[in-house]
């Protein structure tokens, strides 16, 4: 571990995983941005390539375990080491509030040049208004914030049917919490919700409550355990589920006509919102991840560089979208349109190259900027929020 992590007391693991969340996302918007000619859909097309379909898959550990690990990092906030708690509540209600106002502002500029009539509430608004609910649930019981946890994210699916008309106050509030689609205007502005928020509240639920796996006084090797054992659990009721068509998914899995494509039906979950099946392989992968992380030691530079990336989030997040919004119009001035009217990557190849070249750009930056918040973070409290 670095100096300045030590001295910051972090847990390498949470800020290592959470780094490689940070460059999946680049990954992920990359593919927004420069590969926009060629949807996936939700749950993704059975007509795209593997290629695209698996560069779109892997993405789909970000938001999840995200989420996950941001109710583990509140938990943590509140039992620090010297074992005196604290209260989180007014720590994650203004943070969700800022994330918010990050989502509403920053976020909808990025993309204000491909949809200026719309405003996309996403992942942003989803953590913000989780941390806000979370600033409330923080005062129960450990032992309900779990039983309410796990009932939303394996209950959430049976009320797929539930619906409301249009224009109506039950529309709006179903909307934010559970149905994907368009609030309605503000000033001829279209206010859409991709991120339904009920199901990521179960999931910060759930990433509280495995806080105390964390705690200074738990044996390594017992979190570790732990981990693993949540993990192989989370994998192992998915495929019960999804192998027999029983629960968790609204479209059903078959038999195709080559290995890869039965594959991509088996694995094809609804992202928005997450489907108890989506959300059983990405936390089950992401608890395995967290749990082998934990043993890693005598970091390399590459493990290092990764920790940089993820002990920054916000700033990292906020940074590589406008940094992919000027990469885009200077390679628009140069090559100009190359699908219909925008500028497009010619594969899929490409899109993993530029997030190569994303990361390493930004790695300096995030370097620079991590050492500042451990050195400075007691002295200016607004880089907690980063």
């Amino acid at each position: 571990m670095s100096n300045d992590h030590a001295a910051a007391g972090r847990i390498a693991s949470i800020d290592i995983l959470r780094g490689v969340v940070i460059l999946l996302m680049m990954l992920d918007h990359v593919r927004e941005r420069f590969y926009m000619h060629t949807r996936t859909g939700d749950p993704m097309f059975d007509t795209i390539d593997a290629d695209l379909y698996f560069t779109r898959y892997l993405t789909h550990l970000c938001a999840a375990v995200f989420i996950f690990l941001a109710g583990l990092s509140a938990w943590l906030y509140a039992h620090p080491r010297d074992d005196r708690y604290r209260s989180p509540s007014e720590f994650l209600f203004k943070r969700g509030l800022v994330i918010i106002l990050i989502e509403i502002v920053f976020y909808y500029l990025v993309w204000a040049d491909s949809f200026p009539s719309f405003m996309f509430l996403q992942v942003l608004f989803a953590i913000g208004v989780c941390m806000i609910g979370l600033s409330l649930a923080c005062r129960l019981p450990l032992w309900l914030i779990g039983a309410l946890g796990f009932s939303i994210v394996f209950g959430h699916h049976a009320l797929v049917s539930v619906d409301f008309a249009a224009g109506g106050l039950g529309h709006v509030l179903w909307t934010i919490l559970s149905e994907p689609g368009d609030l309605g205007q503000v000033g001829g502005l279209t206010i859409n919700v991709s991120y339904p928020v009920l199901p990521w509240f179960g999931v910060i639920l759930l990433g509280y409550v495995a806080g105390p796996l964390f705690a200074q006084s738990m044996p390594i090797l017992s979190r570790r355990n732990a981990l693993i054992g949540a993990g192989v659990a989370c994998l192992a009721l998915m495929l019960v589920l999804r192998g027999f068509n029983l629960y968790g998914e609204t479209l059903p899995w078959s038999s195709q006509e080559t290995a890869s494509e039965t594959i991509m039906a088996f694995l094809n979950f609804t992202k928005y919102p997450p489907s108890p099946n989506y959300l059983l392989i990405t936390l089950g992968f992401g608890l395995l991840l967290l749990a082998g992380l934990d043993s890693v030691r005598g970091h390399s530079k590459l493990v290092r560089a990764v920790q940089d990336f993820g002990s920054v989030p916000m700033f990292m997040y906020v940074l590589h979208l406008y940094v992919l919004l000027v990469a885009y119009w200077l390679l628009f001035l140069i090559f100009g349109a190359t699908h219909g009217e925008r500028f497009g990557l010619s594969g899929v190849a490409w899109i993993w190259v530029g997030a190569a070249l994303l990361a390493l750009a930004h790695y300096p930056i995030a370097h620079a900027f991590a050492s500042y918040k451990h050195r400075e973070k007691r002295a200016r409290a607004w880089l907690s929020y980063f």
